[in-house]
This record gives structure tokens, sequence and C-alpha cells, in this order.
């Protein structure tokens, strides 16, 4: 199921990230990589606001639907 498909509040770990290298490449700069552990905290206007590795990050829905939990 993509990221960009859960419901706030919810606890997943990622098993696949798709899209182009520089985009894959970008999410795991900020955190995004395969066995992490994600949770939506927050939806606010099309954007989602995520905790990971401590921190809390905002992606467009369509950057969370290249996240696969």
């Amino acid at each position: 199921m993509p990221l960009g498909m859960a419901s706030v509040g919810d606890t997943n770990i990622i098993r696949k990230i798709t899209g182009r290298d520089d985009v894959r490449q970008h999410l795991a700069e900020l955190g995004f990589v395969v066995g992490e552990t994600v949770t939506v905290v927050n939806e606010l206007g099309g954007n989602m606001i995520l905790s990971i590795k401590d921190s809390r990050i905002a992606l467009d829905k369509g950057m969370a639907m290249r996240i696969m939990v």
C-alpha cells in the first residue's frame, strides 16, 4: 500500500521506494529508507506530516505515493 493512502496515526514499515533514481536518493537523504518505521502525524491541504527517525517531515501526496509500506 502506498504511504499516501495511510490514515493519520498509522505506523508502518517502509517496504519499497519507487520512482527515478534522483527521487529515491532525495527520499533516502530525508530518512525514507527500506525497513524504517514511519508514522503519519497529520494531513494538511494535500500534504502529509510524517514522523521518521525522531524528525517530522512534510511530503506532498505525490511523493508519499512513491513510498510503499
